[in-house]
Order: structure tokens, then C-alpha cells, then sequence
């Protein structure tokens, strides 16, 4: 089986650095389903669409499932992809409860067992990245490969190291005073992340910021995602007990950041937790790996996915 190695991913990167066009919200394909899976307490908002092994991609704070369109169009040809949005986020139910990240892999899991899904591969994106993790290590020997992308997993790795940065203030906003702040303001909230988290922020376009703001200012979208980071306390417990067991995912691990945020870091992160890590890094990105770099990102996505066929 041919080996992916760190140079070689970096490579693919660089190669595709034409200039990347800018970040619209494009619509899935006609030929993707749409539908509401009761699971876990909860009503999740899945697109399904393509042939072939499964692939399900996770999102994270910003955005929806909406961000995968440009992979999920690459990979349908050959696979089945499965584009949840998250609890509490996009199109999904906002429930009270329930945003630690070991409770949100159960409602993925859930969404696999009704498609009678077994096995699957895994590509996730900031709060994706630790729902994803949590999901890996409930069930490994169901995840196939896991391409995860610039952000940290609560508790791993260099997590208290990655905590002292000042742009990540947001990890503490929430409850309910920041969200009389925040309500009617969404725009401009969500246009910090934006703005702070792109090496270039015109490449996060104005309609897909119109797109977002507007599903983030529906009642509860912004409460739920302050949930989402006001329960990393939890993941931190929950990801610690686990590692504390000496375990480490067995699947084959992509590591990807953007230049100009994780880079190499979301590497270390990851040989921390597993043991066959592959390091990818897209040159002339910040976090906002799909819009800022969209081809590069998906041609190390599905070279990774394809390898070893």
C-alpha cells in the first residue's frame, strides 16, 4: 500500500495553490437527500447523497454542513456522504442539553445506525474535529480513516499550551449576558471568527457571512453555540479518562492545518491520541481551510480517503 508521507501531503498543497476562488455557499448537488433523523434526544439535519463506501463530515462554529459542498461534490462519485449539521447548530434541533462532545458523537452515531451504516470514514473541521475524536474513540474499529482539520482536541495533546492564546478568548463567552450582547449583533460576532481566523478574510465572502449570520441569529443559535465551548470542561474529562487507559486510535490519522493557524501543530495533537499520524499543512490558509483553499484542502482529502484502494 502506498504510504502518504507529511512532505508529500505538503506537496499536494503547494502544487494546487492556484488562485483559489472565493468562498460562495454552494448549493449540494440536486441528487443529495435532505432529512431529519430523530436520534439521542434529539432532531439532527442531514444531506445524503453519492454511491460507495461511507464518508460523513462534521462542521464546526461559523458554519453548517453547508461548508462540505465543494468535497462532498468531489467525493460523491465514489462514495456515500453523509453531511449532518450538528446539534444546536444550522437546521438541527437546539435542545438545552447535550453539547458535550461524547453525547454529540452518540447523535452521529445514531444517524449511522439509521442509514445501517457500519463502518466509515471520517472528515471534521473545528467543533467537528472533537465531536469526531469522541466518536473515534467510542467506536474505532468503525472509523476507517479520520481527516481532521485546524482545530485542538479538549485535553489532548498541547491543550493547556494551546489555551494561553489571547485569540481564543472565546472558549469563556457565553451565558446569558453575552447573549443579550450578542442578540440582533450575530453578524457581527460571527464576523470576529471570520475576520481573525483567515490569513486573507475577503476569501470568507460576503454571502456566505449573510448565509451564516442568518441560520446562527434563528431562536437558540446562538445560545447553543456558546454551548458548544462552554462544555469543553467535560471534553477534557471525558478525553483525559480515556487516554488515561493507554489507548490510541488505530485508524490512519490526516492532520491538517492551515499555514497561517494550527499548521503542523494539528499534527502534535494528534500523535498524542493515535498512532499512524500523517501531517498535512495548506500553505496561504488560516482556519477557514474551505473557503480560503478549497482545492488544495479537498485534493489532500481525497488523496488520503483513495490511498491504499
Amino acid at each position: 500500500m502506498r504510504k502518504l508521507t507529511a512532505l508529500a501531503v505538503s506537496s499536494i498543497g503547494a502544487l494546487l495553490l492556484a488562485p483559489p476562488a472565493l468562498a460562495d455557499v454552494q448549493p449540494f448537488p440536486t441528487t443529495f437527500k435532505t432529512e431529519t433523523v430523530k436520534t439521542n434526544g434529539t432532531n439532527i439535519f442531514v444531506r445524503v447523497g453519492g454511491h460507495g463506501p461511507a464518508v460523513i463530515l462534521l462542521h464546526g462554529f461559523g458554519e453548517t454542513g453547508d461548508m462540505w459542498s465543494p468535497l462532498a461534490v468531489a467525493l460523491m462519485a465514489d462514495h456515500t456522504v453523509i453531511v449532518p449539521d450538528l446539534r444546536g447548530m444550522g437546521l438541527s434541533s437546539h435542545p438545552a442539553t447535550g453539547y458535550d462532545k461524547a453525547t454529540q458523537a452518540r447523535d452521529v452515531a445514531g444517524i449511522l445506525t439509521a442509514m445501517k451504516i457500519d463502518r466509515f470514514a471520517l472528515v471534521t473541521h473545528d467543533i467537528g474535529n472533537m465531536v469526531g475524536f469522541a466518536l473515534a474513540t467510542q467506536q474505532p474499529n468503525r472509523v476507517t480513516k479520520f481527516v481532521l482539520l485546524d482545530a485542538p482536541i479538549p485535553g489532548i495533546g498541547p491543550w493547556d499550551d494551546i489555551l494561553k492564546s489571547p485569540l481564543l478568548w472565546h472558549f469563556r463567552f457565553g451565558g446569558p449576558d453575552m447573549e443579550r450582547l450578542v442578540a440582533g449583533r450575530e453578524r457581527i460576532y460571527l464576523d470576529r471568527f471570520w475576520n481573525e481566523f483567515s490569513a486573507n478574510p475577503a476569501r470568507f465572502d460576503e454571502a456566505s457571512r449573510q448565509h451564516y449570520a442568518k441560520l446562527y441569529a434563528l431562536p437558540g443559535g446562538m445560545h447553543s453555540g456558546f454551548a458548544q465551548f462552554a462544555a469543553f470542561d467535560q471534553d477534557v474529562i471525558d478525553n483525559r479518562a480515556w487516554q488515561a487507559t493507554d489507548h490510541k486510535l488505530p485508524m490512519p490519522v490526516l492532520a491538517i492545518g492551515g499555514e497561517k493557524s494550527f499548521g503542523p501543530m494539528m499534527a502534535t495533537v494528534m500523535r498524542a491520541a493515535a498512532t499512524n499520524v500523517t501531517q498535512g499543512v495548506v500553505a496561504d490558509s488560516g482556519h477557514w481551510l474551505m473557503e480560503e483553499q478549497p482545492k488544495a484542502t479537498v485534493a489532500l482529502i481525497k488523496t488520503f480517503l483513495e490511498d491504499g484502494k
